[in-house]
């Protein structure tokens, strides 16, 4: 929860949030699952990610979810309200109010300005970790993907133009034919991108969109299923995005 700073566990759809940790100072932002089975938390993205890339306020925290300890992890970061991690246990970290793309090695440390891109915001690494992609939500709206063997080099692979470039995109993810799906914020859109420069639209009518998954489990939230999370505080799954 970005005021509040807590995290929250959900068992089940339609189950209730039940609250396990909070973040040391509060603007919890994004989530991701470390190599070692711990749950990475980013927090810090208060209104400080205003001017991130000089005061570097963004954190991560480790979260055990069998004891719901929360551990402080790694600092400096410009933000972390995307995040995501390669096979290699490296974590990626972005800033939609700032330029400075992070990288944190498994050991904590920190490489705040790994790659410059304004208003990266979620971020989603390819199934072969070659890149890391990336929504463009203020600056250029927009898709990008960064080589991770050359950061300085992004590839845009969606440039938003006319009515399109004030739909805010925001925390993607990509399904299993290594499609961006990302929710158009301000249009109350889930977009999926099928070739460059072409998107279709999975779901309409859900404003304030944030933040898009898919399910893993066998039940539940269940594999191949798109949720959408909102800063209406739901969630909703996405029939036209179900990923076969």
């Amino acid at each position: 929860d970005l005021v509040s700073g807590r995290v929250f566990r959900l068992d089940a759809p339609g189950a209730a949030a039940v609250p396990v940790a909070t973040v040391p100072s509060g603007g919890a932002g994004a989530l991701a699952w470390a190599t070692d089975g711990s749950l990475l938390v980013g927090y810090g993205a208060d209104a400080r990610v205003f001017l991130g890339d000089f005061l570097r306020p963004g954190a991560i925290a480790k979260l055990n979810t069998a004891t719901n300890v929360l551990t402080p992890f790694a600092s400096g970061l410009s933000a972390a309200n995307g995040l995501d991690v390669a096979a290699d246990g490296i974590a990626y970290a972005t800033n939609d109010f700032g330029t400075q793309i992070g990288r944190v090695f498994p050991d904590g440390r920190v490489e705040p300005n790994w790659a410059t891109l304004p208003s990266a915001n979620g971020a989603v690494l390819g199934a072969d970790d070659r890149y890391l992609y990336v929504s463009r939500t203020f600056v250029n709206p927009g898709v990008s993907r960064i080589p991770l063997a050359n950061p300085v080099a992004p590839e845009s692979i969606l440039n938003l133009s006319g009515g399109d470039v004030l739909a805010a995109p925001d925390g993607l993810t990509l399904d299993s034919k290594g499609r961006p799906v990302v929710p158009a914020n301000a249009r109350g859109e889930i977009w999926r991108i099928d070739a460059p420069g072409q998107y279709c639209v999975l779901g309409s009518g859900l404003p304030t969109s944030s933040v898009v998954t898919y399910g893993k489990g066998a039940t539940g939230f269940s594999a191949g299923r798109l949720y959408r999370v909102g800063f209406d505080g739901a969630i909703y799954e996405i029939p036209g995005g179900f990923d076969a």
